[in-house]
């Protein structure tokens, strides 16, 4: 066995060129894709001495704020709420920052990243932090990456889990082209993995002509991401691998199964229970008949609907089952349940296009369709789009709930999306977009 792993290790050192580089063994499985989690408390773990903690994670980054630097914030598009770090001033202080959005490679087929550029420089426009531009990227396609090239000069700094590293090894990847130092450093390129936390601390790499550094930092831990609440093992169905496909309830377009069929009648989705996987409940107090729901987020998460007066019974009896995350009895017998509860009132102000976006940190959101695309009534009375959607929304502690304007996505985004008026003033001193 000892002969065999040797083997292992030796191979993937060869691969990545670090044959003469020692590797502990938290690296070494973090290369053989388990999930080893490296900051205490997350994912269901304790911590211990070799790990460390947010607290400390954030005191190796307060330096930047006294440091003449040009800061690149990554943010994850498919949570970009959850991953926007609310501090971020406190850690960039006056320094420039340069938004990159990550994994847009993942957004809804014939999404207008035009729309989605503009509702992103919207949402950042309200934080007041002193963004140069907004890059939309994609690690995996170097979509908008060589944009981002040209802009970053040091060092750059992000939430836990939104492929900074990633990031970095498609940087290096495409610098190498025409810098040699870039090409040398992708020898020592960060270690992906779906784990927040992978890196333990800055990584300065030297990555530029004439002596720049590069630094991959360590992401600063959001407690409030579903990916502290979940076991380490859950952690990969959190992580949409493809495409995102909304799933829509009620769609006339797709045949209900017969107990979904039976239990939304003429009044829509007044008296039901949704449950995405084991980690969200929506319960509908009130909406229009045809008001439709569309979940974007992870495939492995399941969507079941039961009426609300046997939701309890059955979240009891399928949790760790049919609901999952948490996966399996043993896990879901220590589970604490879905302890924080918001009540959501939501205002119809166009018929015509989706009221508003219910985002849950970690996971992805819920656009809240005032009248059902699917099922719309053009001739929709204004009176009909006037009344208030009553929603129970029910998450782990201390995930947190965002209702947001809807993102854009998919190929009718473009259709409803509504560019803002801007005065002079506001155009001065609005960040491009880039893609």
């Amino acid at each position: 066995m000892r002969i065999q792993a040797a083997i292992l290790i030796g191979s993937w050192k060869k691969k990545h060129r670090q044959l003469r580089a020692v590797l502990c063994g938290r690296c070494r499985l973090l290369s053989h894709g388990q999930m080893i989690t490296a900051v205490g408390g997350n994912g269901g773990y304790s911590g211990g001495k070799q790990f460390v903690s947010a607290e400390e994670l954030r005191e190796k980054l307060s330096h930047l704020r006294h440091e003449k630097a040009l800061i690149v914030k990554l943010v994850d598009i498919l949570d970009f709420n959850g991953s926007f770090l609310a501090r971020v001033r406190d850690l960039a202080g006056a320094n420039p920052i340069i938004l990159v959005v990550t994994k847009v490679d993942l957004l809804p087929k014939g999404t207008d990243l035009n729309c989605v550029g503009d509702w992103v420089v919207e949402a950042t426009m309200k934080k007041k932090l002193n963004v140069l531009s907004v890059h939309l990227t994609s690690s995996k396609s170097l979509v908008g990456i060589a944009g981002v090239i040209s802009e970053i000069q040091r060092e750059k700094k992000g939430s836990a889990n939104v492929g900074k590293s990633a990031f970095i090894n498609a940087l290096l990847k495409m610098m190498s082209y025409k810098d040699p130092v870039a090409a040398a450093a992708r020898k020592y390129k960060p270690i992906q993995s779906a784990v927040p936390g992978t890196t333990l601390g800055p990584i300065q790499i030297d990555a530029f002509l004439g002596g720049g550094k590069l630094y991959d930092t360590p992401g600063v831990h959001l407690h409030h991401r579903q990916a502290a609440v979940v076991h380490s093992d859950d952690l990969p169905a959190l992580a949409p691998q493809s495409r995102l496909r909304g799933r829509s309830f009620p769609n006339s377009q797709v045949a209900l199964d017969e107990w979904t069929a039976e239990t939304i009648g003429s009044d829509g989705l007044n008296g039901i229970s949704i449950f995405w996987g084991g980690l969200v409940r929506i319960d509908v107090l009130k909406v229009l008949p045809e008001t439709c729901l569309t979940f974007y987020g992870p495939k492995a998460l399941q969507i079941h609907l039961v009426p609300t007066d046997k939701a309890d019974e059955f979240y009891l009896r399928e949790l760790g089952n049919r609901l999952t995350p948490p996966t399996g009895k043993e896990r879901a017998n220590s589970w604490t349940g879905l302890e924080t509860k918001r009540q959501l009132q939501i205002k119809f102000e166009d018929a015509q296009r989706p009221a508003c976006d219910v985002a849950i940190s970690g996971l992805g959101w819920i656009a809240v369709e005032p009248i059902g695309r699917y099922r719309a009534t053009r001739d929709a009375r204004l009176e009909d789009t006037e009344k208030e959607l009553l929603l129970d929304v029910l998450v782990p502690r201390p995930v947190e709930i965002f209702v947001r304007p809807p993102m854009p996505v998919g190929k009718g985004g473009e259709q409803w999306y509504q560019y803002r008026e801007l005065t002079e003033k506001e155009m001065e001193v609005r960040p491009e977009w880039h893609f």
